[in-house]
């Protein structure tokens, strides 16, 4: 028979964090430079796996870097993300805990209940109207398209998310089975008698309705909330048409266009969809009295109703690579082919690390091939 304590536990994968340390400027009594901790306005991860964190890199933003924890910890690796909103797995139980702790450097000199004192097994030792204590809460989830099996840690001692995120655990964890949510991140504005205070409070949110997670109906489909941030995931797939409208550049669409290849989501579909919203993205606002009539007639959509954007930057690398996709949806080409035929006719020379004006003459080429 399994060992129940241990069959129940997951790999931690690494943690995901909503701070970093910064140097202040001034030297410390001993002798040491002085830091202070600092607000992030997006998700950093950290690791001792190299080869995960550049999987969240892809879908997240952000490079992998070697970090060394300021507490003297063994060395891992970091990636600063471009997102404040992730797609997560919440375990119906031990989704968030917490406790009042106590740290000497990297250890925890004590971890208490608010009656109890667990690390020795006797009596809370804080004055309750000023503890030495500090309120830790920790939130486990799994990151949904990230491709490894573990869980991941958020670690808060703020106020804010010890009073919000325990009510949420405790609905969670009627639920029976991992539930589909979204970890984001909120900025706090308190007014103190010193002044205003801004920081960062992590939030969870679910894709189910409280009265459907009561009933036990955690299974098919799952709801979705309104925006497109929140973005009904079915079968690990993100709706990129939604993520798509909501872009504000054509470079978030690029991005969209790596992450669904990388994850092997790219259809002929989705290549439409995204190349046409890039095009759109692309277009400048008219001037308040100008003609508003298309400024590109000749950006008419294919038969299959991708759209050729014939205006594009000279370096604009994006955008043409847009336009060669488009092009090679009517010849029956896959991403992958496209890919390959072009390293064949330039050297073995990948797309991606190609120049403008490369890419440029392998798009002439193949709308020679359709015409």
């Amino acid at each position: 028979m399994p060992i129940i304590d241990l069959q129940r536990r997951m790999r931690q994968l690494g943690e995901i964090r909503i701070g970093h340390v910064v140097p202040t400027g001034k030297v410390r009594r001993d002798g040491k430079p002085g830091t202070r901790p600092a607000k992030l306005n997006h998700f950093r991860f950290t690791s001792p796996s190299r080869e995960i964190l550049a999987s969240v890199a892809d879908l997240y933003g952000g490079e992998v870097k070697p970090w060394t924890p300021a507490n003297g910890g063994p060395s891992e690796f970091e990636v600063y993300s471009t997102t404040n909103r992730l797609p997560v797995l919440i375990p119906p139980q031990n989704a968030v805990s917490q406790w009042y702790e106590l740290y000497a450097g990297s250890k925890c000199q004590r971890r208490c209940d608010g009656v109890t004192e667990h690390k020795q097994d006797r009596p809370c030792m804080c004055n309750p109207e000023k503890r030495d204590c500090s309120i830790t809460t920790r939130v486990n989830v799994m990151l949904r398209d990230v491709p490894a099996l573990g869980q991941w840690l958020l670690v808060s001692k703020g106020y804010y998310a010890a009073v919000e995120l325990p009510p949420a655990a405790e609905l969670l964890a009627q639920a029976g089975g991992y539930v589909a949510g979204w970890l984001g991140m909120e900025e706090k504005l308190v007014q103190r008698a010193e002044g205003p205070a801004r920081f960062m409070v992590p939030t969870l949110d679910v894709e189910i309705t409280p009265a459907a997670l009561m009933e036990g109906k955690v299974t098919g489909a799952p709801a979705v909330a309104s925006g497109p941030e929140r973005v009904a995931i079915t079968g690990g797939r993100p709706d990129y048409a939604a993520l798509a409208a909501d872009a504000k550049t054509a470079d978030e669409v690029g991005k969209l266009w790596t992450r669904a290849v990388r994850a092997g989501h790219m259809d002929d579909a989705l290549k439409a969809t995204l190349t046409a919203r890039a095009a759109e993205l692309k277009k400048p606002a008219p001037a308040p009295d100008a003609d508003t009539s298309d400024p590109y007639p000749d950006a008419m959509p294919d038969e299959d109703g991708a759209v050729e954007a014939e205006i594009v930057d000279d370096d604009d690398i994006e955008g043409i690579w847009f336009q060669i996709i488009a092009a090679a949806g009517p010849l029956g080409l896959t991403t992958a082919q496209v890919e390959a035929q072009f390293a064949e006719q330039n050297s073995g020379l990948h797309p991606s690390t190609a120049s403008a004006a490369r890419l440029r003459e392998f798009l002439a080429a193949l709308k020679g091939v359709r015409a």
